[in-house]
């Protein structure tokens, strides 16, 4: 379903949202293979490293992402996540792993992509002053990350409008300075011949190498499918084949350089090709375009948590939506976060060649699972069998040499980004595992057998009221359920007498934006189970839904009016107070869970200490919330009767 028109503006506008990764791989690309081929450097090793990148990003994010994985959109939004929501009913339960290692690689890869973008940008320097120190380009690329990471609140509504125009002119930039160098060797366009990439393949001995310097060319790729909600498939699609023209042509003309006498090892030839006395613009070009891709990136991650938060698949982290833009959303902890690594991971490697041996990794795995899981939704979904093992095999194969590739970094620094993955796959699965853990122990109750004690407990004025509108959220999926904690709670602690009595219900639901719910009377106007129908994308702010779902049943005469005598305006409201009460479970002695599900549900509660508060996540006035600890002896253990023996 196609979300965003396509247009001019809005070819500009996908032009600085998703092009920026892979638009500023041009900065790093060939100043790795350099470093990779050594003294070995000759015609044809060059033309087949540039073939290479023409083959390998046609095949990649030509055929893989625009043509093929643009079209498989959850209610046009893309993603490792929106894909996993998308077939998760119809696959095995295995498919939640690969999401959630797809999610931690795509999470840890932007640590380093800005590290990397922004010090190669800041590198260009050295053309106009040679004398800079790389504690001079270190210190610079850290004022840059303090500037881009402490506004991040604010969020790029009044800037966001200048990251097309921008972007436009640096890929403009490329294709200028591209069409220069090329026309100094047309040799060089030999190589879009496949047979000189072949060629390399079959005889090149350290081939490995670089193909772990080519997939840099590609590495942003995936970010065409993650931000096809932003800006559409038809926008998308028009704005790489622009992009791609202007990649390839600067791709082309610094492979031109290598074979041109003026050759100096030790320039980056991406700047080498660009006139001396407008180096300093293009540095400033590199610098914005660096910046914004670093900005994609970042906010980019910030919907990803949001999305794995909302799938169950990450503990609860305050949210916020810092402008009216639909699905833009600030993450604190993930900012601090992201600061924190991609700034450690500039000082620890000092430069863009250091950093380039940690690069790669974990997004090969990110593009693997990708392939997977498209490889399930044309299987299950589309029923293209036929297709489906195509598509596998071609780029299952493509991608497990990427990734034998990229293997290869792992000691020289590609360890950072796994250790990274890891920790955070580490805490998607305690998550994952202990909502899987308590939502099959549970207990739950029909609200029938119990709403005769209920309607009496409302009605008996013995007992002081509690609140004129109580409300408890319950995780009982089917409508005439409830979780035993809370029917415990209003009848058998203190007993909690209440006017009206709602069971709040929140299902997320496969699509990524959806506000719905649904009303359950078990009585007459006195006791409700409202059931929420929101999207993966959706915030849930409880507290404002439940004042909208309060306004529907008095117009509808579902509910009576609860005049109240005394406020601060003076006059009658229509609605009385309200009172929600949260159940936080603890893990009790007797539990009869296995030891490793123990620990699990240990490790969860104890990350839910230190992330967000259930009343900041739905957006619930903490006057009117009272919290009550219930431990989780999710399994009723039979009791051994004792035998008396005198």
């Amino acid at each position: 379903m196609e979300k965003t028109k396509f247009s001019f503006l809005g070819v500009i506008m996908t032009i600085g949202i998703i092009f920026g990764d892979i638009g500023t791989s041009v900065l790093y690309v060939m100043k790795s293979f350099i470093k990779t081929s050594g003294d070995n450097m000759n015609e044809l090793l060059v033309l087949g490293f540039v073939s290479l990148i023409f083959w390998i990003m046609t095949l990649q994010t030509t055929i893989k992402y625009v043509l093929i994985a643009l079209k498989a959109d959850n209610k046009g939004e893309g993603g490792v996540f929106s894909l996993y929501a998308l077939i998760k009913n119809n696959t095995k339960k295995f498919v939640v792993f690969l999401a959630m290692g797809g999610g931690a690689t795509l999470l840890a890869d932007g640590v380093i992509t800005p590290a990397i973008t922004v010090t190669s940008a800041i590198e260009g320097l050295h053309n106009i002053f040679p004398n800079l120190s790389t504690n001079g380009v270190v210190l610079i690329v850290l004022g840059i990350f303090i500037f881009i990471f402490s506004f991040q609140h604010l969020g790029t509504k009044k800037i966001g409008g200048l990251f097309g125009p921008i972007m436009t002119l640096w890929f403009l930039s490329l294709l200028l300075w591209g069409v220069r160098a090329i026309t100094t060797n047309l040799t060089i366009l030999k190589a879009i011949n496949p047979y000189y990439a072949l060629s390399l393949i079959r005889s090149y001995p350290g081939i490995f190498l670089l193909l772990g310097a080519v997939f840099l060319c590609v590495s942003g790729a995936e970010d065409l499918y993650v931000d096809l909600g932003h800006c559409g498939r038809k926008n998308i699609r028009a704005a790489w084949t622009f992009v791609k023209i202007c990649l390839l042509t600067n791709y082309f003309g610094q492979a031109a350089y290598l074979l041109s006498e003026n050759y100096n090892p030790t320039k980056n030839p991406f700047f080498a090709i660009v006139p001396e006395n407008l180096v300093i613009i293009q540095v400033l070009l590199a610098t914005l375009a660096a910046i914004i891709a670093s900005q994609s990136l970042i906010t980019g991650s910030f919907t990803l948590v949001s999305e794995a938060i909302k799938l169950n698949l990450f503990p609860k982290l305050v949210i916020k939506y810092p402008t009216d833009i639909r699905g833009q959303v600030y993450v604190s902890a993930v900012n601090i976060i992201l600061f924190i690594f991609s700034s450690s991971v500039v000082v620890f490697f000092r430069t863009s060649s250091n950093m380039e041996a940690a690069y790669g990794l974990s997004i090969s795995i990110t593009m693997f699972v990708t392939t997977i899981l498209l490889s399930l939704y044309l299987y299950k979904i589309k029923n293209q069998k036929i297709m489906a093992l195509i598509f596998f095999i071609v780029f299952g194969l493509e991608e497990s040499l990427f990734l034998y590739a990229n293997s290869l970094k792992f000691i020289s620094g590609g360890y950072i980004t796994v250790v990274i993955a890891i920790l955070i796959f580490g805490i998607m699965f305690i998550w994952y595992r202990g909502v899987e853990i308590k939502e099959r122990e549970s207990q739950y109750l029909l609200v029938e057998k119990y709403k005769k004690q209920l309607l009496q407990l409302s009605s008996d004025k013995d007992i002081p009221k509690y609140a004129t509108n109580l409300v408890y959220l319950t995780g009982a999926k089917y409508e005439s359920d409830v979780d035993y904690a809370v029917l415990y709670s209003i009848l058998n602690k203190q007993p909690k007498r209440a006017n009206v009595y709602f069971f709040v219900h929140i299902n997320v639901v496969d699509e990524p934006y959806k506000r719905e719910y649904k009303v359950t009377k078990f009585s007459d106007k006195k006791i409700f189970k409202i059931t929420f129908n929101l999207g993966f994308r959706e915030h849930q702010r409880i507290n404002m839904f439940m004042y909208q779902v309060i306004d529907d049943l008095l117009k509808n005469k579902e509910l009576d009016l609860q005049p109240t005598k005394y406020n601060l305006r003076g006059k009658a409201e229509s609605v009385g107070d309200f009172r929600f009460v949260l159940i936080n479970e603890v893990l009790g002695n007797n539990n009869g869970l296995t030891s490793f599900d123990s620990f699990i549900m240990s490790l969860r509660l104890k990350l839910k200490r230190i992330t967000v508060t259930p009343e900041k996540w739905f957006g619930l006035d903490t006057s009117i919330i009272t919290k009550e600890a219930v431990p989780l002896n999710v399994i009723q253990i039979k009791e051994k009767k004792l035998k008396r023996i005198n």
